[in-house]
């Protein structure tokens, strides 16, 4: 093959927790390229602060942990999945603990790590290192990832679109297979072919997809929209948590305050001192996401507000201190004190629930294709993700993935030989704002119209902004040469006709999804599934 192919045993395209699983275990026998679009550690892993979710207290049990999480999904959880994700906690903490991630020590002597709680946990189960978990893992992955000579590392690499038997020279009648995908090198401008026996996405969610989000700007759907295209399902995309508190501030638009703040005892109150949270839920700060934060989004409303609160004043300045130092710390630096001031919160889109439909492998309806983490669909979150399981997903599923690929690789055949990319018809852009403008009208309108509570009438007009929207995309794309910012649009633009789809589809009010038409509960939880045109 030409300069622009490279071909390994296996693909992982994203590098945060579930991408950099699967990579290191893939590498124990398999030679394995490693995808980012920017950076390693560019992704939403980097970014969590909370902690990873496992029994590990000997007063808590697999049990409590798996009932937890079925009502914080509103009964929509696959049960086998909850209890396979639980039951490999924490063995996936061992492994973390095994390349160094230093996490916090228990208090006592009987107590190995320490545990603190959030919403939605009975029990403290959540293993953290101070409030910047997310750092420390991807860190220690980051290491482990880079002195394996088996993982070959890509960073700035834009994925554009899944390799399959279509693209195959001379494919004919082949095999229903995925055998790579096309990536857009940042450096070079030049298109490359990325072919592999398997290929495993670990893209994160596409809460990008709203004006106000916690996440990167790399969140933008990207394995969701290449793996609907190729022909795989995707289920439950009307379901995208907003996290409750992130930090109203106009020089800071995506820093998110901690749950295991409320966790410790924070309490959310009105500017006017007023605490609220009792109000709408008798777990008050410790209820599920979606309640807090649709009680918040009420507050705000009835009041007029921009913001409330988040309080720990009450908690005095050596335990804020202590618990809490890198948000202390960040605070500071934009002149909020959290030790005598209350923090200005508001809620903003954190988390995609829904995503390619996968087993308990990982596997994808396309054969070759493995989604872990928040990209995929797992059974495991139902109509809501519980706190500190997201990265717990990511550690469990992409290892069973992995071992999946490693049990059958002898089986699969190499990749054929395929077409390069082709560019003849098209040219450099010369209207770029074009996709500014595109980009900003879409954010807007997904979150005025599809955002924290929602109406018919409110998604239909979403609907027929996504319809006009794809259109002008679909021109732009088969005109212009492609750069990251038009993939990325085209990305967030399948997303969002995707999540209007689901939304319009559930004519029920169940965990993250909230309708005025609709706000009773059916009695049979269903899973939404959309099923694609075959390419």
């Amino acid at each position: 093959m030409s300069e622009d192919a490279v071909v390994a045993d296996a693909i992982v395209v994203g590098s945060g927790a579930a991408g950099l699983t699967a990579a290191l275990a893939l590498a124990e026998r398999l030679d394995v390229l490693l995808l980012s679009k920017g950076e390693l550690s560019a992704g939403s892993t980097a970014w969590a602060q909370g902690g990873i979710a496992a029994v590990l207290d000997e007063g808590d049990t697999f049990e409590a942990h798996i009932e937890d999480t079925m009502i914080a999904g509103a009964g929509l959880n696959d049960r086998r999945v909850v209890e396979f994700v639980v039951e490999k906690a924490p063995a996936a903490i061992e492994r973390l603990a095994a390349l160094g991630v230093p996490f916090n020590p228990g208090e006592t002597v009987s107590e190995r790590f320490h545990l603190t709680r959030e919403g939605g946990h009975r029990a403290r189960r959540i293993v953290h290192v101070d409030d910047a978990t997310g750092w420390a893992v991807q860190q220690a992955l980051e290491r482990a990832a880079r002195a394996n000579p088996r993982i070959h590392v890509l960073t700035h690499h834009v994925a554009i679109d899944l390799v399959t038997e279509r693209h195959a020279e001379g494919h004919g009648f082949a095999e229903r297979r995925v055998h790579g995908l096309y990536a857009l090198d940042r450096a070079s401008g030049r298109v490359r072919r990325l072919l592999a026996r398997a290929v495993v996405l670990a893209t994160g969610g596409a809460s990008r997809v709203y004006r106000f989000s916690t996440n990167p700007d790399g969140s933008t759907g990207d394995g969701i929209a290449m793996a609907w295209r190729a022909g795989a399902r995707v289920s439950n995309m009307e379901f995208n948590q907003f996290h409750p508190t992130c930090l109203y501030n106009f020089r800071v638009k995506n820093f998110l305050v901690t749950e295991a703040m409320r966790g410790e005892g924070g309490i959310l109150t009105t500017p006017d001192g007023r605490r609220f949270m009792p109000d709408h839920d008798p777990r008050a700060e410790l209820a599920p996401r979606d309640i807090v934060a649709r009680a918040i989004d009420a507050e705000m409303k009835r009041a007029g507000l921009d913001f409330v609160h988040l309080d720990m004043r009450h908690l005095g300045p050596a335990f804020i201190e202590a618990h809490f130092p890198t948000i202390v710390a960040r605070l500071r630096e934009l002149g909020i004190d959290p030790t005598v001031e209350p923090i200005p919160v508001v809620p903003a889109a954190h988390y995609t629930c829904g995503g390619v439909l996968v087993d308990r492998h990982g596997r994808t309806d396309l054969p070759g294709l493995y989604a872990v983490g928040e990209v995929s669909q797992s059974g495991l979150h139902g109509a809501n993700r519980m706190a500190s399981n997201s990265l717990l997903e990511c550690l469990v599923f992409g290892a069973s993935a992995a071992d999946d690929i490693l049990a059958q690789i002898d089986e699969i055949p190499p990749p054929p030989p395929v077409r390069p990319w082709d560019e003849s018809q098209v040219t450099d852009s010369d209207e770029e704002v074009v996709v500014s403008h595109n980009w900003a009208e879409l954010r807007r309108f997904m979150w005025d119209y599809v955002g924290i509570v929602r109406t018919d009438r409110r998604l239909e007009r979403a609907r027929r902004r996504v319809a006009l929207l794809r259109e002008e995309i679909d021109q732009y794309y088969s005109r212009f040469r492609v750069t990251p910012n038009l993939l990325e649009l085209r990305n967030v633009v399948e997303v969002a006709d995707l999540i209007v789809r689901s939304a319009l589809a559930r004519k029920e009010s169940r965990g993250l999804h909230y309708t005025t038409d609709y706000p009773g509960q059916l009695p049979e939880a269903r899973d939404t599934i959309l099923y694609p045109s075959r390419p």
